[in-house]
């Protein structure tokens, strides 16, 4: 789950997956990371069966605990619903030595895609609680966030291997199930788009290598 010795002497970065998978789905970017020198913590949530609020409670025992370990800025790279994990965390639980965020295809505008199955109770059944807050319509726990005074990067992607969601429900550009103009966040810091689809953006070299550079620099490396 983390890679924080007891002797850390570094910054550390929480790694948040995204709704319905684990992990698992990060451990390239989690290796990448190491490499790099950072402590990382990389975690499972039952991303399908609470709200982001309650989710974002369960998550605050491990991740105070791994800031506890690490001298430097705590940062936080997410994917997908782990980037609105993210704000409500740091809006209730905000470690001292806040660092700087990183969402990789992170609806922050909502998902037409949930707009459409939120009715379903096959999609409600799946995806829980959490899965109701992804919709364009503004959840309440979302629209009370507080604008980020910290730095952001948001990373999204404009292929899909999902073509009817992409090409009838989302706005092009799009991953196949979120849009690039979702994906924005107002007083984001930096902006950059990946060809890359929805469940490929963490396994992107791309967007591994872009996501360092934001952590290191607080922005983004130039699109050559």
């Amino acid at each position: 789950m983390a890679f924080a010795p007891a002797d850390t002497r570094c910054e550390g970065v929480v790694l948040l997956h995204g709704i319905g998978v684990g992990s698992w789905t990060l451990k390239k970017l989690d290796r990448a990371l190491q490499r790099r020198g950072f402590a990382t913590l990389n975690l499972d949530y039952a991303s399908r069966k609470k709200p982001l609020e309650e989710l974002a409670e369960e998550l605050h025992p491990s991740i105070a605990a791994f800031a506890e370990q690490c001298d430097g800025a705590i940062h936080f790279v997410a994917h997908s619903m782990g980037g609105l994990l993210t704000r409500v965390y740091i809006a209730r639980y905000r470690p001292a030595r806040l660092g700087r965020v990183v969402m990789l295809g992170t609806p922050n505008g909502g998902s037409e895609v949930a707009d459409l199955l939120k009715d379903l109770s096959i999609y409600r059944t799946v995806f829980g609680p959490a899965g109701s807050q992804l919709t364009t319509t503004q959840d309440p726990v979302l629209a009370a966030l507080p604008p980020p005074d910290y730095a952001v990067g948001v990373i999204a992607g404009c292929r899909t291997i999902a073509p009817i969601a992409s090409t009838f429900v989302l706005p092009r550009p799009n991953d196949g199930r979120v849009s690039v103009e979702s994906a924005k966040l107002a007083d984001m810091a930096d902006h950059i788009i990946v060809k890359a689809s929805h469940t490929g953006l963490p396994r992107n070299t791309v967007a591994i290598e872009q996501t360092i550079a934001f952590l290191h620099d607080g922005h983004f490396n130039p699109v050559t």
